[in-house]
């Protein structure tokens, strides 16, 4: 009996090691690889007013050349996706780390408004198919019961990039140039390319560092949920992408990164606006609203695995973000202090209904069409980033301020969590799918 307890304690061990090596390994690489990828599309924002001065920008150009990214960034994601579900996400996302590369590096070095426009445009092109291929990625090494917390630890990228990058990005444009800026952190995927080589398999079964039982079991595990989802209903491919959930799922992606990337775009120049500050000091105090996040996206993506829920998870983080960027519209004329706490606050729902919702396309659709699903889904839902700089920056030069453009950003993050609550979070009523609400 002492024999078998030790034994069973030994195999437990070794599971939760298995379990671990996965966590440190996977997530680690391919967060440093997306976080390069998101200062490389954001970093442009605390240098906007710079660039509008040296190459004689209005807020409405501005705007444009924060958002035209967005339109570039339709180009992979179907593809991306569909690419790496059935060729190679490691493959695919290489390749992208090199053209993405050029085209940031290009950004430093544009002379007018139309070279920089197209080199956004171009560096959205490259960076495309990234996010789709990664979370297809982290569906073959992370099982349904890990999945939110394995999509929020990746996710974690989008606040910690600008956390860690915007006082560095701050400190350059003090003490150097944008375009040095610029230059300098486009650089980065051609140095994380070789570790991205190195450390990340695109299957469990390609991990040589895996104890074999522990792959196996995982093996295992993966393909029965995909035989669920599978199993479910046999439709057309065309048919089942255009499904009426796929385009709920877009909609409430698109008033989410409305809010988010518009604050994150425009706050900067807002600040600017309220007390002369360095860009050292902006680019501190700009981080606050993302470490608000960083945390919500853990504690909340945390709770959803925990009680196997998604819906209201996002919706929730949505509803609290969107209200406190219309309190803070509703405070600025009182008190500075108070309406930028309930900026930072927002972070709540920039960042917290990531992990639950990226969860939901892969525990509720069919396989062969999840990874062209969440391509369209981050395709369609990143025109928000395209459109919320430019309104924002239109309804600021309408109206000589940033109110009518942050009531904006809060308005829309609302309805995003209206939207959030009728999504449908089980999968297809067949009988060979469990149903479970809220996975």
């Amino acid at each position: 009996m002492a024999e078998l307890v030790q034994t069973s304690h030994a195999s437990a061990a070794m599971t939760r090691n298995a379990a671990s090596q996965r966590w440190v390994r996977i997530i680690p690489v391919a967060l440093i690889m997306y976080t390069i990828a998101f200062i490389d599309r954001t970093n442009i924002s605390l240098a906007l007013p710079r660039i509008s001065r040296d190459l004689h920008l209005d807020p409405q150009q501005a705007g444009t050349v924060a958002g035209i990214f967005f339109w570039g960034y339709l180009a992979l994601q179907i593809p991306g996706g569909h690419l790496a579900k059935h060729w190679s996400a490691k493959k695919f996302i290489s390749i992208l780390l090199v053209a993405w590369g050029i085209f940031a590096v290009g950004c430093g070095l544009a002379r007018s408004y139309h070279q920089l426009l197209l080199l956004r445009l171009l560096l959205g092109v490259a960076e495309s198919g990234v996010h789709p291929a990664t979370l297809i990625l982290l569906s073959h090494w992370f099982p349904r019961s890990e999945r939110a917390r394995a999509n929020a630890f990746w996710l974690l990228c989008l606040p910690v990039a600008v956390i860690v990058s915007s006082p560095i990005s701050g400190w350059m444009l003090d003490h150097w140039s944008w375009r040095v800026m610029l230059v300098a952190e486009g650089s980065l995927p051609f140095l994380w390319l070789a570790i991205w080589l190195k450390f990340v398999q695109d299957h469990p079964g390609q991990a040589a560092w895996m104890p074999e039982s522990e792959r196996v079991s995982l093996v295992q595990t993966l393909r029965r949920e995909h035989s669920e989802l599978e199993g479910q209903e046999k439709v057309p491919y065309l048919r089942a992408l255009l499904r009426p959930r796929v385009f709920l799922l877009a909609a409430v992606y698109f008033c989410f990164i409305s809010g988010q990337m518009g604050l994150l775009f425009w706050l900067p120049s807002a600040m600017e606006n309220f007390k002369k500050l360095s860009s050292f000091s902006t680019g501190i105090l700009y981080t606050l609203p993302f470490i608000v996040g960083a945390v919500s996206l853990l504690i909340i993506s945390r709770h959803s695995d925990r009680v196997h829920e998604r819906r209201y998870h996002a919706a929730g983080a949505m509803l609290l973000g969107g209200s406190c960027i219309l309190l803070a519209v509703a405070t600025i004329s009182r008190s500075h202090l108070l309406a930028f706490a309930f900026i930072a606050l927002s972070g709540v729902g920039a960042y917290g209904p990531m992990g639950a919702f990226w969860a939901i396309p892969t525990e509720t659709l069919p396989s062969r069409i999840v990874g062209s699903v969440m391509g369209f889904v981050n395709a369609i839902g990143n025109l928000g980033a395209y459109f919320a700089p430019l309104i924002v920056g239109y309804l600021n030069k309408k109206s000589g301020h940033f109110l009518s453009g942050f009531a904006y950003l809060g308005a829309i993050t609302v309805v995003g969590a209206g939207l959030a609550t009728v999504l449908k979070t089980t999968p297809g009523s067949s009988a060979t799918g469990r149903q479970e609400t809220g996975t």
